[in-house]
């Protein structure tokens, strides 16, 4: 895989650290703004990317690059993604993937008519303790409660404070606790248990965005409270619980680090199966190897996930909207 990127972010600083950990992928190019042109040669320069660019439209005709890696503001990710895809080009895109399920199905429909391959970045999906998490659920089933919390309070939060509104705090621009962490959360139930039947979004707003918030999802058989703060500080924890067990991890639900698997009147068991020391290794070794193998039917199966987290994600939105009016 011949990666170009285009953004210049944390995101794209914290990928970089880790790109050497990825089997059969170079980066060959990234394009920032103007205003970040700076930042993109450093990254050039101590990373090794041979090309810098100020004109996305220049790095997506790059013959050198057969997959772009948007890692832009959320709310450019549709435009930039679709361009990419009408100038041939494979593509991995940050989460959350776009703004709402009628532009996800049309960006996965001009790469299926194109033969390419678009996925969603989201980490979790990919840890091998995730997939083994998969595997004890049946351990603990019946399931009837699920929490999940990612909880971090913001390097930003306090410049928001003071009327600086940065891209994540502004919902102009699809920001705000739900779409910046809470998407973890979001697929992570979406993966393990589906579709909910009902979807409501309790969110506390401070000028206009959701600083934190708790998503509650309603199934048959369960219920799920989704919590996700940029407002607050605490060592999240969460919880799956069964009739026979539970499962639970501490810190981000976007990291997984570990998880304990506690049945009753047994010892708990601690698992560490994570392969690789930074998150988004595991992830975008997968993508190199579906890209590199042209492997459309994992594409397709992670699209699925995508769209139903595409769907939890427009309800709760939703649902934000209509509380937020009646209290204003």
């Amino acid at each position: 895989m011949k990666l170009g990127i285009i953004g210049s972010g944390m995101i794209v600083h914290d990928f970089l650290t880790t790109a050497d950990q990825v089997a059969n992928m170079t980066v060959t190019a990234i394009s920032s703004t103007k205003r970040s042109e700076n930042i993109a040669r450093e990254l050039a320069k101590k990373y090794n990317i041979k090309r810098t660019y100020t004109d996305n439209e220049e790095l997506m005709a790059d013959s050198e690059v057969d997959t772009v890696y948007v890692a832009v503001p959320n709310f450019l990710h549709y435009e930039i993604a679709k361009a990419a895809l009408e100038h041939d080009k494979n593509v991995i895109c940050e989460k959350p993937f776009v703004q709402s399920t009628t532009q996800a199905k049309e960006l996965k429909k001009l790469a299926d008519e194109k033969g390419l391959i678009i996925v969603e970045a989201i980490t979790n999906l990919y840890l091998e303790n995730f997939k083994q998490i998969q595997k004890e659920l049946n351990k603990i089933a019946p399931i009837h409660i699920v929490n999940l919390n990612y909880t971090q309070y913001s390097s930003r939060y306090d410049a928001f404070l003071e009327g600086k509104i940065a891209p994540v705090f502004d919902p102009k621009k699809d920001g705000g606790a739900l779409m910046d962490l809470n998407i973890y959360n979001i697929h992570l139930v979406s993966a393990l248990f589906g579709l909910p039947d009902q979807v409501q979004y309790y969110a506390n707003m401070q000028k206009g965005v959701d600083t934190s918030g708790i998503l509650h999802l309603s199934y048959p058989d369960k219920q799920a409270s989704l919590t996700a703060s940029k407002d607050s500080y605490v060592t999240p924890r969460s919880f799956i619980e069964g009739e026979k067990g539970s499962i639970y991890f501490d810190g981000s639900t976007g990291t997984l680090d570990n998880f304990t698997v506690e049945m009753r009147n047994e010892q708990p068991k601690r698992y560490n199966l994570n392969k690789y020391p930074h998150r988004m290794a595991a992830e975008f070794n997968t993508f190199a190897q579906m890209i590199d193998q042209h492997d459309t039917q994992k594409a397709d199966e992670a699209f699925v996930n995508t769209l139903e987290t595409m769907q939890i994600l427009t309800k709760a939105k939703n649902s934000m909207i209509k509380i937020w009016r009646k209290s204003h």
